[in-house]
């Protein structure tokens, strides 16, 4: 059975096992941008930038369906009160979960699949997240073959999400370095 299924296949839950990666979705721009508008409402000028970023930010590239959204603070000092206004749209605050300048939430149930993450305004992973997108987007062989990697892996770790990320992680670390490097140009 493949693991590449019609967006409209889809039903449950994109954030449970299963591992599902889908075709590119041309909604999934829309869809962010719905979700960013509730955001940047929420925030106001605590946040300088929202941004759209993971698989689901680079046309073409097969995606679990979930999109990724960093919060770029506008200052360190601001995080209260982004925590508090999250809170207000029924997002959890999970702290960083093991990865620095980088503050988790959880999506409201009854909103589409997403992840947030709040970020300081010199964090590096912002700044990664923002040049893998911008890579991608701008080299489409590389994002040829990674995508075709996700279809590969999703296939071969179905049922284990873990194996997947792993499987993945020295692929991903390279394209990172090779964006952030091109991202320094």
């Amino acid at each position: 059975m493949s693991t590449i299924k019609n967006r409209h296949q889809y039903t449950d839950s994109a954030m449970a096992n299963p591992v599902i990666v889908l075709d590119y979705d041309p909604n999934w721009p829309v869809l962010f941008q719905s979700l960013r508008k509730r955001i940047a409402d929420a925030l106001g000028d605590v946040a300088s930038a929202i941004e759209h970023v993971g698989s689901t930010a680079v046309p073409d590239l097969p995606a679990k369906p979930i999109i990724d959204i960093d919060v770029l603070l506008a200052s360190e000092t601001m995080l209260p009160a982004a925590i508090e206004r999250l809170g207000s749209l029924g997002y959890i605050h999970r702290g960083n979960l093991g990865i620095p300048e980088r503050e988790a939430f959880l999506a409201p149930a009854n909103h589409p699949p997403h992840h947030l993450y709040v970020c300081p305004p010199c964090s590096g992973e912002f700044r990664r997240h923002m040049a893998f997108r911008n890579y991608l987007r701008a080299h489409p062989k590389d994002a040829k073959i990674y995508g075709d990697l996700k279809i590969a892996l999703a296939q071969r770790f179905r049922e284990d999400r873990s194996a997947y990320n792993t499987a993945k992680g020295e692929f991903v670390e390279e394209l990172t370095s090779r964006a952030i490097r091109y991202s320094d140009k």
